[in-house]
């Protein structure tokens, strides 16, 4: 028996999950053979939003009308219609075929002359970069000039789509610096500033495939999330991956490195650009989940890392350098030197654990500054929304005046270095000291106006406290 796409022309209009926004972009799979529609032809439509091209049906068909007995004999007319009757013939339910099968794969249908997603115009340019990053972090100028010069370039990449025959290679980054100087901050407000998605991934879950813990490919899906789920916007944002040191090679490793050696092997292939199938609101792939494939020749990687122990072999390789005699230099030269991972190179990066080819696919490699005592105190205050702003914001919504004279940040910004944790310090002090202020003020209506002093922070004495309309001497607030 022979089946026409014809005959089901009254159960059938597949046109109609075209005119739905939602599936007009995407082909339909079948879901028997799992062809698409720009192999089968046009696709039936079946219940719950299946498809099955004509083959499958035809097939099913054939199937379903084959038998060894005479029907002819088992057929009864009535109005001219040959009704079946007599033996149970049973039909494939192709709803049961659906907890069976693999989610539908979407793939998005070519579009013609399509324009570039970013305009050339649209780009900012690497000095207005800066300029907008000077407004929200302290320092660090070299990474700043850097960053926005190799942002810039990437984004020309993408908008310009290699028009002509050169083809600009992608400038992915490694970023390298203490604790706490801004490495992550300095990524977040790239982003925001440029308007693209941003993922921050961690390293430390990263394991080979086929091994507890994170897929290689799950950075991806976050950036896919931070997208909401669009695929063409997804290959066109950032990825930073932080505690990328954590990845090292390991030393002296006797069983299989799994998130060391083998997620750089990994890691490769995203950082140089390839096509990965990425689940869609998961972690790890399973059959439950749908797919998306992305693009990564687009996206902008961004590694950071305080790769501690790096310092040593620095100084080992530079007190090799030195010379023996009356004019050699000193054993313990760069022991005290704060800004030692300024002077690191390509080998040093090796000597701590990250493959040649992995370093290879990272050819920016910036070298953050160790923050100063004078930073920490612009860090207070200057930036948009510095730590004393924000506290201030507080105070004055209970109409109550903050005040921070110099003595007291240069008190807070030396108990920040004693920490040795970066600008991370701050905040830990200011919430420890802010505590009770915060607790006894809006018991006073009175209060007019709260004064710090490098005695409160030193606890040795206590807050100027002035009342509306008289000034009180020093208090201490319990």
């Amino acid at each position: 028996m022979e089946i026409k796409n014809e005959d089901f022309r009254e159960i059938v209009d597949s046109d109609a999950a075209d005119k739905n926004g939602s599936e007009d972009e995407y082909e339909k799979y079948c879901f028997v053979c799992r062809r698409p529609e720009s192999k089968t032809g046009k696709m039936i439509k079946m219940m719950d939003g299946m498809y099955i091209c004509p083959d499958c049906m035809q097939k099913t068909m054939d199937a379903v009308s084959a038998s060894p007995l005479n029907l002819d004999k088992y057929t009864e007319k009535s109005d001219d219609l040959e009704i079946p009757k007599g033996p149970n013939i049973s039909m494939i339910n192709l709803a049961d075929l659906q907890g069976l099968m693999s989610p539908r794969k979407k793939v998005k249908k070519k579009k013609a002359d399509k324009k570039p997603a970013i305009d050339l115009k649209d780009i900012p340019a690497p000095h207005k970069i800066k300029a907008q990053l000077d407004e929200y972090i302290i320092g660090q100028e070299h990474a700043k000039k850097a960053i926005s010069v190799a942002v810039y370039n990437h984004y020309k990449r993408v908008a310009t789509n290699t028009m002509d025959s050169i083809e600009i290679e992608k400038s992915n980054i490694l970023m390298i610096g203490p604790t706490g100087c801004g490495k992550t901050y300095l990524v977040k407000t790239l982003a925001r500033l440029l308007d693209v998605p941003l993922a921050i991934a961690d390293a430390t879950t990263l394991t080979e495939a086929g091994y507890i813990g994170d897929d290689i490919e799950s950075v991806v899906s976050k950036l896919l999330a931070a997208a909401d789920n669009d695929v063409e916007k997804a290959e066109r944002g950032i990825i930073f991956i932080d505690e990328i040191d954590k990845i090292g090679k390991k030393k002296n490793q006797n069983q299989r490195d799994v998130n060391g050696e083998a997620v750089q092997q990994g890691l490769l292939k995203l950082l140089e650009g390839a096509e990965v199938d990425v689940p869609v609101g998961s972690n790890s792939k399973n059959g439950m989940v749908p797919m998306e494939t992305v693009d990564t020749r687009n996206i902008l990687f961004i590694c950071g890392g305080a790769f501690p122990g790096l310092e040593d072999i620095i100084k080992e390789r530079l007190n090799k350098q030195s010379s023996i005699g009356f004019n050699a230099d000193l054993k313990d030269k760069y022991d005290h030197d704060r800004n030692i991972l300024q002077k690191v190179t390509v080998e040093d990066v090796k000597s701590f654990g990250m493959i040649p080819e992995f370093i290879g696919r990272l050819p920016v490699l910036l070298s953050l500054e160790a923050l100063t005592k004078d930073m920490l105190v612009q860090i207070l205050r200057e930036p948009k929304n510095a730590i004393l702003k924000q506290y201030k914001k507080l105070l004055e919504l209970d109409e109550v005046e903050l005040l921070f004279n110099e003595d007291s940040l240069e008190a807070i910004a030396e108990k920040a270095l004693e920490k040795d944790t970066g600008a991370r310090a701050l905040r830990a002090i200011i919430e420890e000291f802010m505590l009770d202020i915060m607790y006894e003020i809006p018991k006073d209506d009175n209060i007019g106006k709260v004064t710090i002093t490098r005695e409160y922070i030193e606890h040795t004495g206590g807050p100027i406290i002035e009342m509306r309309g008289t000034k009180v001497l020093e208090g201490r607030i319990q």
